[in-house]
Parts: C-alpha cells; structure tokens; sequence
C-alpha cells in the first residue's frame, strides 16, 4: 500500500511539473511603466526644493499707487441707483459706505434717501491684484487694511471693488513702517494673497494633482468640507509647544522633531493656498485651507511636493521634512488657526 501511495503521488507530481521542449514557459505581464516625477527645483538661498511654479501674484503683478482720495460728503439717491453705482460716481467704496450708513443685505436703498459717504483713500482693485501687492504700494501692513476694511472670510477681493487704505495721504510712509508692509507673515497670506476674482468669469476649481501648473494671477475658489478631526502630519517627538516660552518669545504652533526626509501629511482635507519659502523663519513653506475657518501650516521642509490650488485629502503627503529657515534640527513647525486666530494644535489632534 505504501508504493502504490507513493507512485500515485509520483505521478500526480509529474503531470504537474512539465519537462524537456513540451515545457511551455509562464506567461508574465510586461513590468508598468516607471511613473514620471516631476523635476524639482532647489533655491540655493533657502536650501528649499519644490515643482517648478511662476512666482506668487503680489510678486508678478505689482500695484500702481494710484488711490483716489475724497472728502466726506452726502448723496441724495436717484432713480435707476445702486450702492455700486454710487461708489463710481463718488469715488468711495461701496462697502464702506454701506458700513457708513449702517445698510445690510441687501443693501437696499430708496429714492430721496440720503447717504454718508465717507471721505478717505480709495484704491480701485483691477484684475490679478492682491491684498499683499496693493499694502506694499501704499507701504501699508495688510492686517491694517484688513481691519479698515473690515474684511472677513474668504478675503477675497472683487475687480473694481474700492477698498480704503488707512493712514494719512499727505504723509510719505516711513522706512520701518514700508519694512512692515513688505514683511510676509502667515496671516497676510491667508487673508491678502488671494487674486482678486472677476465677476460673470470662471474662476479655478481645486484638482487633486500637482500637475496642473496655475498662472500666478490666477484666482483659485474651492469649498473644502470642515475638518472635524485633524490628525498629525507626521510621527515624532514634539519639541517646543504652542504659546509663550520661558524666553518670553511665543510660538503659534508646535515644532516635532522628526528624521530629515520624513514624509509630512496633510492634518485634514483642504485646499493648497501657498508653497513656497517667502517667510524666512520657516524656510519650506506649506499651507492648507480647510472648511468652517480653518488652515493648518507646515514649515521648515526640505522638499515642497504641492501646488498652489492643488486639493489634498486627509494623510497625502504634501511635503518631506527639512531643517530650512530658522530651524536647528530636522523638524517640523506645524500650526493650526481658526480664522485668523492661532490654536494650539494639540489639543485639537488624537491623544498619542
């Protein structure tokens, strides 16, 4: 019984294994082809590698200080007139003078209806411009224009749109107060660097690619959905938290420290509002719009993998860590900010 075993099994185990030329060779799929990656390009200065891309819109379309300034005045509303209307014919902004006259959506007015307008400096926005370009013309920081203004979210500005800038018109700007004005910060990129949008014209839609390569003037509208849970862009020791140090010298974020090179992730879905190394503090620079307010932000990377109006979904990888800008290990300065307000990330991100 145990031969015939054998040799049943014997057989059956050569039927499987073919031999001499009937042996026909498997039959295996050519390997895919290798997926192109995109050259990146290094700044000697920053040390910061990232996709080609033109330079930002402040920077590419400078602003002509070419503001209207008016006295204050009234205005008796005639047939056929609306608040734009107005705004041309006096040469104020049509959103300062519904601030003025206390006027809200929908900003109706009436005939034989008189308003304030209030005097100032006005600066008529044209295609392309942005809030950044038009402070640094008028040697102006953006965050006083904002509250001027009073601007509020998305900070997006209209073509043809009037906005006022603050400060004395008869007064040259001083050489600190133009330093300020030129001084890139976080805040003024979340609320100035938008182009201003055309009205009755597309505008750019958000796509999950770095592929597609935008024109600096270009603006860029997505509606990315509200966070709910952030979780952490990367895996390590946190090294510095968020808020004062003994120092005195505070921190709107936190910094890990993580090995060079290691992947940095998006905290939650959004939309890629900058890429870049303008603040020199944090060297590779990214940072995420995401709905309900908020933004997170990723700097001192070494290698910038996005592109601005790029969609990202929560955990891709939009960047590897470095030690750029004013950084003294590899690490990550990662913030997160609601509205214009930085959080301390932590407590919004699991417990690890």
């Amino acid at each position: 019984m145990r031969q015939t075993g054998a040799l049943v099994a014997a057989l059956s185990l050569a039927a499987c294994v073919p031999t001499g030329e009937d042996a026909t060779p498997p039959v295996t799929a050519p390997p895919p082809p290798p997926v192109a990656q995109e050259p990146v390009i290094e700044s000697p200065a920053s040390g910061v590698a990232q996709l080609p891309a033109p330079r930002p819109a402040w920077e590419v379309r400078p602003v002509e200080p070419d503001a209207r300034t008016i006295a204050d005045q009234r205005y008796t509303v005639r047939p056929g007139d609306t608040l734009r209307r107005i705004a041309e014919i006096t040469g104020a902004g049509s959103e300062a003078i519904a601030r003025a006259n206390d006027l809200g959506p929908p900003f109706a007015i009436r005939i034989g209806q008189v308003l304030a307008i209030p005097g100032g400096r006005y600066h008529l926005v044209r295609a392309g411009q942005t809030g950044i370009a038009i402070a640094r013309a008028y040697g102006v920081p953006w965050s006083r224009m904002v509250t001027a203004n009073a601007l509020g979210e998305p900070y997006i500005l209209r073509v043809g749109q009037r906005v006022l800038i603050p400060g004395d018109p008869a007064r040259r700007p001083s050489a600190a107060e133009r330093a300020a004005a030129f001084t890139l910060d976080i805040d003024s990129i979340l609320t100035g660097s938008q182009p201003a949008v055309a009205e009755n014209k597309p505008v750019a839609k958000p796509v999950a690619t770095p592929r597609r390569v935008l024109a600096a003037t270009t603006p860029v509208v997505g509606t990315p959905p509200t966070p709910g849970r952030f979780v952490w862009p990367v895996s390590g020791i946190v090294v510095r938290r968020f808020g004062a140090a003994g120092t005195g010298e505070r921190s709107d974020g936190i910094k890990i420290a993580v090995p060079l090179g290691t992947p940095i992730r998006s905290a939650a879905d959004g939309d890629v509002a900058y890429v870049g190394d303008g603040i020199a503090a944090l060297g590779g620079l990214v940072i995420i719009r995401h709905g309900g307010g908020w933004a997170s932000v990723y700097g001192h990377a070494g290698k910038l993998l996005v592109r601005r109006g790029q969609a990202v979904k929560k955990g891709d990888t939009i960047a590897l860590s470095g030690e750029t800008g004013f950084a003294d290990r590899p690490e990550l300065h990662f913030e997160l900010r609601k509205g214009r307000t930085p959080v301390d990330p932590v407590g919004q991100l699991p417990r690890r």
